[in-house]
């Protein structure tokens, strides 16, 4: 099996016991005004007609898109469990959503004047084919606008928890670790860059910022477990962590019960040039 196999193989296995956890775990997280990240990637294409959203997930993305008015929408997900969720969602009944690779998309040249993603980019192998596969699909002047994590902020829970993952992955065997996932340049403004120039786009406009996802323990900890990491470990294991992290986050448990924790994100947009 080649990487890329291995790599969408988990991914799929994963999303089949839990197919909207994206957005389980970020669908309630606010920007500091009061934006969640799904909105932000909304407004980075916002007047553009036809948008495509590569690893569409549950359809939360396509959900908010589909409020702007006479929109075509297309949705592309290697889940059909995901799909199966956005299926469900009135709003969109005239999407396109169809199960696929990003690297070989089901859609004719020039179809679209957006695509979207959100933390999904950053999970794909052989992602110089993803680019020229979204490349050939927009139209002149096309926009690419993605959410890429960017890993703890402020020092609070999310931080601690990852602390916690990371000694719990070191105990666990091998085969309870996660593939690599994903190419590395998709993390990085200048990582973009280099990978989506040769495609014909211009330079990535880059934005970070922070993402609350604060709130009672629970809640907070129905968050951070979402994390790839955590699919392969066994159940007494994700248990482990789970009271490990309650106790760690004890101290800076508010009065209220409000755990804080908070994400960045980057947002990245580049046009066709």
């Amino acid at each position: 099996m080649t990487t890329t196999a291995a790599q969408e193989a988990f991914l799929q296995a994963f999303h089949a016991e839990r197919p909207a956890v994206t957005a389980e775990a970020f669908g309630g997280g606010r920007a500091p005004d009061g934006r969640s990240s799904y909105q932000l990637l909304c407004d980075r294409v916002a007047g553009r007609g036809r948008v495509l959203d590569l690893g569409c997930g549950d359809g939360l993305l396509l959900e908010l898109l589909a409020r702007e008015n006479g929109r075509r929408l297309a949705g592309l997900d290697l889940s059909a469990h995901s799909l199966a969720l956005a299926r469900l969602r009135p709003a969109l009944s005239g999407a396109a959503l169809a199960e696929g690779r990003a690297q070989t998309l089901p859609f004719a040249d020039g179809s679209f004047d957006a695509c979207v993603s959100h933390m999904a980019l950053m999970l794909m192998g052989e992602i110089e084919q993803v680019v020229a596969e979204v490349a050939r699909v927009l139209s002149p002047g096309g926009v690419l606008a993605c959410v890429v994590g960017g890993g703890a902020f402020g020092g609070e829970a999310y931080e601690r928890f990852l602390g916690l993952l990371r000694r719990t992955i070191e105990e666990a065997p091998a085969s309870q670790r996660i593939p690599a996932l994903g190419d590395r340049r998709t993390r990085s403004r200048e990582g973009l860059d280099e990978v989506l120039a040769p495609a014909g786009f211009a330079a990535v406009d880059w934005e970070t910022v922070p993402i609350d996802l604060g709130g009672p323990v629970a809640q907070v900890w129905a968050a951070v477990s979402g994390l790839y990491d955590l699919g392969p470990l066994d159940r007494a294991a994700v248990e482990r962590l789970r009271t490990a992290f309650q106790a760690e986050v004890r101290d800076i448990t508010a009065p209220d019960g409000t755990v804080p924790c908070a994400f960045r994100v980057h947002i990245a947009t580049a046009r066709m040039r």
